[in-house]
């Protein structure tokens, strides 16, 4: 391989023109030959037993000039890029320009190549971290929450159904006489009152009892996702299938018995009021102060965000949405659903669907450039101890040893997202905390 010329064409753009000598050529279209040959049948020759020479007269001399250099771009493209030192975001758009037996072959490459980004300020950025006070009332919301998660589920036979109420329904959606996509389902769990279907659907199933056909009339909203929707009458063909509703645990003596140390309601009441609401209110007062952590963390990276100002290659964002989509698929695999049914229920589709990933991974991009460079100039890197120490953790957490986790994973990618989370909490430290700008924006909601 012979780099002739790399030439910045563009913003994020390099043209590298590469040319394979004669002999190298030569060395592929044989070995490309020898592939094909056991496949190769002429009209007098057995098959495989054609030779490269008789292969050539009756196909052409180029017969085997495709895949040759289908083997050759890969590596010889690899090789001209290490040789620039460019760092590529997308792969090489690659252009054969010249072919010739004595002469070798000429290819031409479009590498997207890594923004420069130019970064300053970023330490002192202001930001607001405001711990939330804990009063009374979040305790009580808490203790409901916790006496909800011991409710029992008591399935109804004597009554129909009410708001609140779970219920379960077989359904299928008519415009007219028409069924159409994406408005059946079989043995659908529904709570009543969720707003889960469409405006009026539910008020609909009030009052029907277990078994229970019957229609349900609705009307698509306006803005409807799905345009072909939006606006029309349907008609649900419905069927009640079963109806349940929550029943909070009563607190008497005997339950306490079971449930606690103590003997007596009362004795379990004055704990509540004492120690077991101050466990609460600590628990809530920890988790407060993670939240403001949280929040302070994302206006510093929102602010630093704000400060990438330097054209992206659009291939960057589109990698990302792909990253994004793949695992919110993978989450969806793990409930038993895909995307396409997901879709149904939504009304999106895939380029809709993208579009709601987009804003979020433009922000993520340009973060982590931002960070990239931040930890470049401040020369931040993590010590081998880190590296180990996460490794540990990795491998400890999958019960194998460190040695197998480094051949699983991408050490180098590992290493360099270490990296960037060393130099959030550079970012972090360097911050300032300004809690006036909460009540300024606090000022600014309420004046809106």
């Amino acid at each position: 391989m012979s780099l002739k010329s790399s030439t910045k064409t563009d913003v994020n753009t390099t043209e590298l023109v590469i040319s394979i000598d004669a002999e190298a050529f030569e060395a592929a279209v044989e070995k490309e030959y020898q592939r094909q040959k056991k496949n190769i049948q002429i009209k007098g020759f057995r098959k495989g037993k054609v030779s490269r020479k008789l292969a050539e007269k009756t196909f052409g001399e180029g017969a085997f000039y495709e895949g040759a250099i289908n083997a050759l771009v890969g590596p010889e493209v690899d090789a001209a890029v290490k040789e620039t030192g460019l760092v590529l975001v997308d792969r090489p758009n690659v252009e054969v320009t010249s072919i010739d037996k004595a002469e070798g072959v000429e290819l031409k490459a479009i590498c997207i190549t890594k923004p420069e980004i130019e970064i300053s300020d970023y330490k002192g950025i202001k930001a607001a971290k405001v711990v939330k006070e804990i009063t009374d009332e979040d305790i009580d919301k808490q203790i409901e929450i916790i006496r909800k998660k011991n409710a029992r589920i008591v399935s109804v036979e004597d009554r129909a159904a009410q708001m609140d109420d779970e219920v379960i329904i077989d359904f299928e959606g008519f415009f007219g006489d028409e069924a159409f996509e994406g408005g059946k389902g079989e043995d659908h769990p529904l709570k009543l009152g969720s707003g889960a279907f469409i405006p009026g659907f539910e008020d609909q199933i009030v009052g029907h009892s277990i078994g229970d056909e019957f229609d349900v009339v609705v009307t698509f909203p306006e803005d409807y996702q799905m345009a072909d929707y939006a606006g029309k009458e349907a008609t649900f063909k419905t069927k009640l299938k079963a109806i349940s509703y929550e029943e909070l645990p009563e607190i008497n003596d005997d339950l306490i018995k079971d449930a606690t140390e103590f003997d007596t309601v009362e004795e379990y009441r004055n704990d509540i009021k004492t120690k077991y609401r101050n466990d609460i209110k600590t628990k809530l007062e920890e988790a407060a102060v993670s939240q403001a952590d949280s929040a302070f963390e994302n206006d510093i990276m929102n602010a630093l965000i704000e400060k990438v100002d330097a054209p992206i290659p659009n291939c960057m964002f589109e990698h990302r949405i792909d990253s994004l989509m793949r695992n919110f698929e993978q989450q969806l695999r793990s409930q038993g659903m895909d995307l396409k049914l997901y879709f149904q229920y939504t009304g999106m589709d895939v380029d809709s669907f993208r579009e709601t990933y987009r804003d979020r991974a433009e922000k993520e991009v340009k973060l982590r450039l931002a960070l990239e460079k931040i930890a470049e100039l401040e020369n931040i890197e993590p010590s081998e101890e880190d590296v180990n120490a996460g490794l540990s953790e990795i491998a400890a957490a999958n019960k194998i040893d460190v040695e197998t986790v480094k051949k699983l994973i991408p050490l180098d990618d590992y290493v360099e997202d270490m990296k960037v989370q060393k130099t959030v909490e550079f970012i972090k430290e360097n911050a300032v905390v300004d809690n006036t700008l909460a009540e300024k924006a606090e000022d600014k909601a309420d004046a809106e």
